[in-house]
């Protein structure tokens, strides 16, 4: 198994947002250990290629996940960090609309929303 095939697999294992650091700790338990700059580099190839998402956290932090490669939005909760990737034609529409009103071509975008999911709502009471 390649180092890329390496991270894919450890990423797909993990249902949620995880850091760079988090796949690194993960992937070191298992002979021979995987640099954190080649973790890095699959992770932002994959991303490149559309294999992966990643979203910013409040503090700046990047967080990856495997995901579909067609295009997408996440809403992402902010404590567990449990991720759906949700469809939004309207931002669509939206984004359209503002591209041809100022006459741009070829615009891409990303739309991450945080909240608090359900679970972690039913532990608050």
């Amino acid at each position: 198994m390649t180092r890329r095939e390496e991270v894919e697999a450890a990423l797909r294992r993990n249902a949620t947002f995880v850091s760079a650091q988090q796949l690194h700790t993960e992937l070191r338990q298992q002979p021979p250990p995987v640099g954190l700059t080649t973790v890095y580099r699959c992770l932002q190839k994959m991303v490149t290629e559309g294999s992966a998402d990643v979203v910013q956290t409040a503090d700046g932090e990047s967080l990856y996940r495997a995901c579909s490669i067609a295009h997408h939005h996440h809403i992402v909760c902010r404590r567990c960090g449990e991720a759906t990737e949700i469809e939004a034609p309207e931002v669509e529409e939206w984004a359209t609309a503002i591209a041809r009103a100022n006459k741009f071509e070829d615009v891409s975008h990303t739309v991450e929303l945080f909240g608090v999911c359900w679970r972690c709502q039913q532990q608050q009471t």
